[in-house]
C-alpha cells in the first residue's frame, strides 16, 4: 500500500505541474492563480473524498490512495506561502493579504461544497 501512496503522490505532482504550467502561459499578473485553483480543486476533492469515506462509498485504502496520495502530491500549501511573502517582499502587501485570506478562507468553503455535494446526491 505504502508503494501506491508514494506513486499516487507523484502522479498528483505530475498533474499538478502539466495544470500549473498551462495556467501560467496565459495568466501572467502578479497574483498567483495556478496555485490558488489547484489548492481550491485538491480541497474540494478532499471533501468529496471525506464525504464518500464517511458515508461509506469509499473504502479506506481508495481514501488513502487519492486523498494521501494524489491530492498529497496535487495540492501546493508551501507554493502559496511562499508566493504569499514574495508579494509582500515585492510590496505588493495588499495582493498578499488578499491572497492569503483566500488560501485560507475558499479551501475551507470547497471541502464543505465537496462534502455537500455527496451528501445530496447520496
Amino acid at each position: 500500500m505504502f508503494a501506491l501512496i508514494c506513486m499516487c503522490g507523484g502522479l498528483g505532482a505530475v498533474t499538478r505541474f502539466v495544470l500549473n504550467t498551462s495556467i501560467q502561459r496565459w495568466w501572467n499578473r502578479a497574483f498567483p492563480l495556478s496555485t490558488f485553483i489547484i489548492n481550491v480543486l485538491a480541497t474540494f476533492f478532499a471533501g468529496v473524498a471525506a464525504a464518500a469515506y464517511f458515508y461509506q462509498t469509499a473504502d479506506h485504502s481508495s481514501y488513502l490512495l487519492f486523498v494521501t496520495g494524489f491530492l498529497g502530491g496535487f495540492s501546493t500549501f508551501s507554493t502559496a506561502i511562499n508566493e504569499m511573502v514574495s508579494l509582500a517582499r515585492s510590496g505588493r502587501y495588499a495582493a498578499a493579504a488578499v491572497y492569503f485570506m483566500m488560501t485560507v478562507l475558499v479551501p475551507v468553503v470547497c471541502v464543505a461544497l465537496g462534502w455537500g455535494l455527496i451528501a445530496l446526491v447520496r
